[in-house]
């Protein structure tokens, strides 16, 4: 059976940072770019994941970004086409507060377009929208094949609110409003814990699956439930079985700094190491984000030990035949260095990511690579290949979409 991943053959010994210039990187962002515009109504749907709405995500954040300033009104003018070609139905279903797969993430990212256009009145209605989303995920038991998870549950709608706020700089949900939430998933994992005899104080499931990592997982819940002060600093029971949680996790790390896609493949029924996942959405590429927020909130080294082992599974394995996307591809390999480097500010994990960048525009990479379902898309294609690229120009600034940690 042939590997999952291409061999790494770049140096580790880099003695200098490489190019980071946006010259360097313009006429490849171009072209991508442009072929990414023209086939962008190719997108089935209007979602984050393969969406439309992915590819307008893409068009702000070239508009928002630095080396693109000239061209941001065009970006932004892109974006809006884009976004009308399939606009949100505002909706009060299940949709309107499933983010990456459903309606809130039209409504979040319809409003933070419409905000750096400068047309207020529109963004205003947008994030309204957004807003409603949140009494209807507050039930427990909203949505029953998993409502606490990243892509249509309750961690996917925080994640956007932390979006959100960066993007209007101000407070997006009242405190009663985020904390019913945070309360509902904390809850919620200690009932399905109690149920099942789970070793975790909280636990989840998905599609009846007990996910460890980030597309549906316990990392990206605890996560966000980390990441709001205002729930997670006056609730010492639930922060004591958050971090509890945590900790169970990171004691799961395997040897060579991965982590199992669930946790009906741990101990004995573990994948061969030749069969792991070194993703975004399974495995340790999306684990560390929530290790990287732990080390942030509790200023624990261990956290920060467990991020560099991540990344130097990444570095070994993240060169992923799958294509170059950000939930199983190499951009969103990439993304991890990125992560380390603001983290930590070592120029190794710079390096790491400049050669991931590399790499992509190699022929053994372009020959030897699956061509992802949805090639145009955010999370699976090619808008998330820009988004990597645009961030390797502005390192200082750059995030996995929807998961900056700082």
């Amino acid at each position: 059976m042939s590997k999952r991943y291409f061999k790494n053959t770049f140096s580790n010994t880099t003695p200098a940072v490489l190019n980071t210039s946006l010259d360097y990187w313009r006429e490849r962002l171009h072209s991508l770019i442009e072929y990414v515009g023209q086939n962008s109504a190719e997108c089935n749907d209007n979602d984050l994941y393969t969406g439309s709405t992915g590819v307008a995500y893409m068009f702000l954040n070239l508009a928002k970004s630095d080396g693109f300033k000239n061209d941001s009104a065009r970006f932004l003018n892109k974006a809006i086409e884009i976004l009308n070609l399939r606009a949100a139905t505002h909706s009060s279903s299940k949709s309107a507060c499933q983010f990456i797969c459903g309606e809130a993430g039209v409504n979040a990212v319809s409003a933070a377009v419409y905000h750096h256009f400068g047309d207020e009145v529109l963004a205003t209605q947008y994030l309204e929208s957004y807003k409603k989303g949140a009494s209807i995920c507050k039930p427990i038991d909203f949505f029953k094949p998993g409502g606490d998870e990243l892509f249509v549950g309750r961690a996917g709608y925080l994640s956007g609110v932390l979006w959100l706020e960066k993007i209007f700089g101000k407070q997006i949900l009242a405190n009663e409003d985020v904390i019913e939430l945070c309360s509902a998933i904390v809850e919620s994992g200690r009932k399905y814990s109690r149920r099942t005899r789970s070793m975790f104080p909280l636990m989840y499931s998905y599609y009846n699956t007990e996910y460890l990592g980030a597309a549906h997982g316990l990392c990206t819940i605890l996560q966000m439930l980390i990441s709001f002060p205002q729930f997670i600093n006056n609730n010492q029971s639930a922060r004591h079985d958050i971090k509890k949680s945590i900790d169970l996790l990171i004691s799961l790390q395997s040897a060579n700094g991965n982590f199992a896609c669930a946790v009906d493949e741990l101990g004995p029924r573990q994948r061969p190491e030749r069969d792991e996942l070194v993703h975004w959405c399974h495995g340790a590429p999306g684990v560390v984000y929530l290790l990287a927020k732990a080390y942030l909130v509790f200023k624990e080294p261990t956290y920060l030990e467990s991020c560099l082992k991540c990344g130097d599974l990444v570095w070994e394995k993240g060169l992923l035949k799958k294509g170059p996307g950000i939930c199983h591809g190499i951009a969103g390999n990439g993304y991890v260095f990125l992560l380390l480097y603001r983290l930590t500010g070592d120029t190794k994990h710079l390096n790491r990511a400049l050669m991931f960048g590399e790499f992509m525009f190699t022929d053994e990479c372009k020959k030897g690579s699956r061509i992802p379902d949805s090639l145009y898309s955010l999370y699976e294609g090619l808008a998330g290949t820009v988004c990597f690229l645009i961030d390797l120009t502005q390192p200082q600034k750059a995030t996995f979409p929807f998961l900056d940690v700082f």
